[in-house]
């Protein structure tokens, strides 16, 4: 896939330190030219697969900073059109805690499994929710 796409997702993406951004953009383009696989497997070694190991257990790294340059670069190229926008999505749901959900949008809310109690656990499902006029 190269590296234009990362460049371009990174853009509005900042860790607080060059390095963890640098560390961002290799396991990007290892994720993007391997999806399918693990990250031992997308990373091809065990040096490039703990230092993603240790990227994702910095105190400075959280899903919110990753997907800064993500999000900015969705509404660029959101902006660029004036035609419909096509979202595609599966019917995958993931229950993520939050302390934020705004942020993503809210899909849902789901009843889960039956706790001891008798009472179902409650969760919200959250996911992106684009329109033309971000």
């Amino acid at each position: 896939m190269g590296q234009h796409w990362v460049n371009e997702e990174m853009t509005g993406c900042d860790l607080g330190d060059a390095r963890l951004n640098q560390r961002l953009a290799v396991m990007l383009e290892a994720l993007g030219d391997r999806p399918d696989k693990s990250l031992p497997t997308a990373f091809q070694d065990w040096a490039n697969t703990k230092a993603a190991y240790r990227f994702f257990a910095n105190e400075n790294v959280s899903e919110d900073k990753i997907l800064e340059g993500h999000f900015a670069a969705s509404a660029l190229r959101i902006q660029a059109t004036d035609g419909p926008i096509l979202i595609l999505q599966d019917t995958t749901e993931f229950s993520f805690k939050r302390s934020s959900p705004e942020k993503i949008g809210f899909i849902n809310e789901s009843t889960g499994r039956k706790m001891k109690e008798g009472r179902h656990l409650k969760h919200t499902v959250c996911g992106l929710l684009m329109h033309a006029s971000l």
